[in-house]
């Protein structure tokens, strides 16, 4: 059972870490995103906005009491950009995209390694 707290205690880091390093980029406007985003029509500001839910995801990801509501933010983000990606055709975009939305579930179902099991 330790084992288990480990490896999701390491997936959740990770998450956090690409959350943020992801969020940042969307919040601080890098020409990266706001080209991504462009081709779908959101401009300076929605990226904006979508890098502030990433960034708040990950910080409800790393409190126990809103884990499961920092996954399902983050996976919604993550599910929103497969969907602009199958819109374009992008299988290759989608595909980038899939295990990250699938590490959200993943560590949902560990659930929070500090969390009391009742």
């Amino acid at each position: 059972m330790m084992i288990v707290k480990i490896i999701n205690t390491l997936l959740i880091l990770f998450a956090a870490y690409m959350g943020t390093k992801q969020g940042w980029a969307m919040f601080s406007g890098k020409s990266e995103m706001l080209e991504l985003f462009g081709k779908w029509n959101i401009g300076r500001q929605g990226v904006m906005v979508l890098g502030f839910f990433t960034l708040l995801s990950v910080a409800l990801i790393l409190i126990p009491k809103t884990f499961v509501w920092g996954n399902f933010l983050m996976a919604a983000g993550i599910l929103l950009i497969i969907c602009f990606h199958l819109l374009d055709r992008d299988f290759k975009g989608v595909m980038i995209e899939v295990p990250f939305l699938l590490l959200s579930l993943i560590i949902i179902y560990l659930q929070h390694p500090l969390a009391k099991i009742s």
